[in-house]
């Protein structure tokens, strides 16, 4: 029993460390960090899988690295609708179908109330600082790869 016990103790600590590895280097990165492929570009992203995560956002983080995001998950597809209240950082968001295939981009502004909707149903999204999208040829029909299929919380 002690050996099994001191098994499940050794990996729960290396799952920890790896957690905390892959935060290292992203200022105010909170959650668990993966990397994704967007169009042909390589980025990290935070993933936000509970609703928890997903409320919170990027809400109060004043910078991020160019090629770093945040992947809002959903448990299914629906028209998705986010806003900004809080959130100083400007951004811009793509949001994707349970393939991957991005539907719609916008920018938001920051602090804003207003809401951004995908218009038709997607399973994901994806927030990037504003510009990102455009700056590195990312189009509506362009592809969100590597996303971890997980169901989300």
């Amino acid at each position: 029993m002690r050996t099994r016990a001191r098994r499940l103790l050794g990996a729960s600590l290396a799952f920890g460390w790896l957690l905390l590895a892959c935060r290292a280097g992203v200022p105010g990165a909170r959650l668990e960090t993966l990397p994704l492929v967007v169009g042909n570009e390589r980025i990290s992203a935070e993933i936000a899988w509970s609703n928890r995560d997903r409320e919170e956002g990027l809400m109060h983080r004043e910078s991020m690295p160019e090629d770093h995001g945040m992947l809002f998950i959903f448990a299914e597809e629906k028209v998705l609708t986010f806003w900004m209240k809080d959130t100083p950082l400007p951004l811009s968001i793509a949001f994707a179908d349970a393939s991957g295939h991005i539907v719609h981009i916008a920018d938001m502004e920051p602090e804003s109330r207003a809401i951004v909707s995908s218009g038709v149903p997607a399973r994901y999204a994806l927030e990037m600082n504003r510009g990102w999208f455009e700056r590195h040829g990312v189009y509506t029909g362009d592809v969100i790869a590597d996303i971890p299929r997980r169901p989300a919380e």
